[in-house]
């Protein structure tokens, strides 16, 4: 046999962060004990949104999704132990990016780093949190404005770090299909580069560098053709944009880079076992190719669907990818696709459907100016592809076949998820206080006077920022100080432009509503709320355009809703019921603060349903408090959800009568 040489394998990271800084460095040190060869961190929501853990809105909410981070002494104990000069870091960050940089490069230089040798990514991408992720917090310009301050900056202080990783992720969970995601991702990165290019703060011979520096972050799903189609497309694709529209001349500066997470849309609540093999099937498609394999990689764990993996179910994950790695010989050998008829077919059809998506948007002016017409898009696509598992056109192992199965000995007794302990807020919000406490007040107030200039003026916002994190400003101050400046924003829902979809068994649920809206004298009304800081809204948008669709008038504004706006719409719209959706773990305090403040308005008889990651334990709670139904990812069947809403405001009009 001919001696062969092996290629180095990925990064291997696993997104994780909870509960606390403390807890949170824990982890990671363990898991980079266990080979881990990168970290990926998870911030909580309201340090993404850029509000402190005593906010009102992060009531519920802190610790849940990620690591609360306030300011430097939570960097501090986050990265304590471990070596940052030596580490590379991602950082699932977006509105507050060039905050959490500031902080990192302030807690590296109290390491004693080298900031010239930094290694890592801020994801830093506004764009697909408009149209699916929802951790927005400024306008479309300010937040272009931000990103490319970070660009010029990195490159500069911090040449080996990525300023923003284009996220195409949360465009295939919001229902995106193979052609929009390529699109979208890409109308992203070239909206962010024109504004690096028009700001005029990178010298021209130097922007073929910032080209270079942009990294993508990639969803790869269950179907494993298209999905491998898909990264030879990106890496084609990206090379040609790099060519003729930056004149990028350096292949190497061309090179489509990426990680990636696989796909946790389709895990399934039913018989969670099965999503190990989707887990691994899925991170074949961007590892086998290796003209198109991912720079990192990071996998789900089995159990996600039914809340926070524990460490033992990441590490699960990561000895997955350690397998591949190091006992297959994936590694020992070139492209095994290139000349394949039927690939280079199917990356072809890819390509030329991604350019005429990607000349869509261009007429429109862009990715900023075509985010309602992408947005509206997503939501359609994703109602056909909830039609199809519906219908059962697209056959899910365990949810719309082969149902059958035996007790699962991995789900059995209370120990399948992680539980944040409930405390875990006051010991932060106790923490916050005392950080505060213990800091200089002038210096707190120039640091965010020489901020809110630099936001004014046009200056860079990085040296500011830094300045700020070494004063001792918190999270909350800096997210108020840029919202002072810049606003805030609300995306579009794309649930008003959505096209309806012809599913199966609409016309029954549509008898139904006309039915019960004739006995109410006007029409059913479905009030659809978030509350709390949970951005995911695709099931919120689902469930909204599934009720129009069956005729209901529909209330639904968005994300980021507090429980007394809720609660004042639905008194305000008159609403025959109140639907709230919550993913990030919060649906007990916020569920029974909306609840409360019903009764206190005297709307104890309009019912409330909810949908999210719950366990059964919550939702036996939540029953309890009364709440009428309750809906986790197991309930795919919008059109019984529907029938639900019905038959619950029927009740009550009776009883009323």
């Amino acid at each position: 046999m001919t001696e062969t040489r092996r290629d180095r394998p990925w990064l291997f990271r696993t997104y994780a962060g909870h509960s606390t800084a403390q807890a949170s460095n824990a982890l990671y040190r363990s898991n980079l004990a266990k080979g881990q060869t990168g970290l990926s961190v998870a911030f909580d929501l309201p340090t993404q949104t850029g509000y402190d853990s005593d906010h009102p809105l992060a009531r519920g909410e802190v610790g849940k999704v990620g690591v609360p981070v306030s300011h430097l002494g939570d960097m501090r104990a986050l990265f304590d132990g471990i070596p940052l000069e030596q580490m590379n870091t991602s950082m699932t960050i977006n509105a507050t990016a060039a905050w959490l940089l500031a902080l990192y490069i302030a807690a590296a230089e109290e390491q004693g780093a080298d900031i010239r040798k930094l290694q890592g990514t801020v994801q830093n991408d506004i764009i697909k949190e408009y149209l699916s992720r929802g951790t927005y917090v400024f306008p479309p310009q300010p937040s272009l404005r931000l990103i490319g301050d970070i660009a010029a900056y990195t490159y500069r202080e911090v040449p080996r770090w990525n300023p923003m990783n284009v996220c195409s992720y949360h465009l295939q969970e919001a229902g995106a299909t193979p052609e929009q995601e390529l699109a979208y991702a890409l109308a992203t990165a070239i909206a962010v580069l024109d504004t690096v290019k028009a700001q005029g703060a990178v010298p021209e011979q130097d922007f073929p560098t910032v080209v270079g520096r942009i990294s993508f972050f990639v969803n790869a799903g269950i179907r494993f053709v298209t999905e491998m189609c898909k990264m030879r497309a990106f890496v084609d694709l990206w090379d040609e944009i790099c060519r003729d529209r930056y004149g990028v001349e350096d292949p190497k500066l061309r090179r489509f880079r990426y990680g990636v997470q696989v796909n946790s849309l389709g895990l399934t609540e039913q018989q969670p076992e099965n999503n190990v093999y989707r887990i691994l099937i899925e991170m074949l498609a961007v590892t086998l190719s290796k003209k198109a394999r991912a720079r990192a990689v990071q996998l789900p764990a089995w159990n996600e669907a039914l809340g926070l993996p524990r460490p033992w179910d990441q590490q699960w994950s990561l000895r997955m990818q350690q397998i591949m790695a190091y006992e297959t010989d994936l590694l020992e050998y070139d492209d095994l696709f290139d000349g394949n008829p039927a690939v280079e077919r199917e990356v072809a059809e890819l390509k030329e459907a991604a350019r005429a998506e990607l000349a869509r948007i261009e007429e429109m002016g862009g990715a900023v100016q075509a985010i309602d017409y992408m947005k509206s898009r997503l939501v359609e696509a994703n109602t056909a592809r909830l039609a199809r598992i519906e219908r059962g056109e697209t056959v899910v192992v365990g949810v719309n076949r082969f149902t059958e199965t035996e007790p699962s000995p991995l789900t059995a007794g209370d120990g399948d998820i992680l539980v944040v302990d409930p405390a875990v807020e006051q010991e932060q919000i106790a923490r916050l206080n005392a950080w505060r406490a213990a800091r200089d007040p002038a210096a707190v107030e120039a640091a965010l006077a020489a901020l809110k200039e630099a936001a004014r003026s046009g200056a860079n916002i990085m040296p500011p920022s830094i300045a700020a994190a070494k004063a001792g400003v918190t999270t909350g101050e800096w997210g108020a100080a840029m919202r002072e400046v810049f606003g805030e924003y609300r995306a579009p829902t794309g649930v008003a432009k959505a096209a309806s979809v012809d599913a199966a068994g609409l016309e029954e649920v549509r008898a139904a509503v006309e039915e019960v809206s004739a006995r109410l004298g006007r029409r059913l009304k479905f009030l659809v709320g978030k509350p709390g800081l949970d951005g995911h809204s695709n099931g919120a948008e689902q469930i909204a355009v599934r009720a129009r669709d069956c005729g209901m008038e529909v209330v639904y504004e968005g994300i980021r809703l507090t429980p007394a706006q809720i609660v004042n719409a639905a008194l305000e719209e008159s609403a025959h019921v109140v639907g709230l959706s919550i993913l990030s773990g919060s649906h007990l305090p916020l569920v029974k603060e909306v609840i409360d403040r019903m009764k206190a308005a005297g709307l104890d008889d309009v019912p409330v349903v909810v949908g999210g990651i719950i366990p059964e334990a919550d939702a036996e709670e939540l029953r309890a408090y009364g709440v009428a139904r309750v809906y986790t990812p197991k309930d795919f069947e919008l059109n019984r959800i529907m029938s639900d809403i019905v038959d619950l405001v029927a009740a009550e009009s009776r009883e009323a009568a």
